[in-house]
């Protein structure tokens, strides 16, 4: 074991983390996400819930602060105008770890899909909430952090 290191990130996943470089995103999606069919790289976290892996890499990964926004989360079908709970969390581990730079960029669904299929890797989670989906482009590491 390691300290300080979520148990939820898997040595499969943190070698992935390290891999990315600037601007590579990674996908966290729910279950029934079609991972498998989108993703370059898939990463399974059984029992765990999306909100906990990205809270996880959340504390590991830094986000890139070269573009507008480097957080983007799917739109309700039924309701695009309004965050889905899910979503709202997101967004609030977003700002936490980005000390209020970025929030959630909502993608309609299949431009999200889109999105996906460029991702680094996805990381299917067994979170059961409708939405439950969020991507985080990576930063930079600036000396003196870390």
């Amino acid at each position: 074991m390691l300290r300080f290191i979520d148990p939820v990130l898997s040595p499969e996943l943190l070698a992935i983390l390290r891999q990315m470089g600037h601007g590579d995103d990674i996908a966290i999606v729910d279950c029934n996400f079609p991972a498998a069919t989108m993703g370059k790289r898939v990463v399974r976290a059984d029992g765990v819930t999306a909100t906990h892996m990205a809270e996880a890499i959340l504390k590991l990964m830094p986000l890139d602060d070269f573009v507008e926004e480097s957080a983007f989360v799917m739109r309700q079908v039924h309701d695009p105008e309004v965050l889905a709970p899910i979503c709202e969390e997101f967004e609030g581990q977003v700002k936490q770890h980005s000390q209020g730079r970025f929030g959630v960029v909502p993608v309609e669904r299949f431009a999200f899909y889109d999105l996906v299929k460029s991702c680094f890797a996805v990381v299917q989670t067994a979170e059961r909430r409708l939405y439950g989906n969020i991507i985080l482009k990576k930063g930079v590491l600036r000396p003196g952090e870390g």
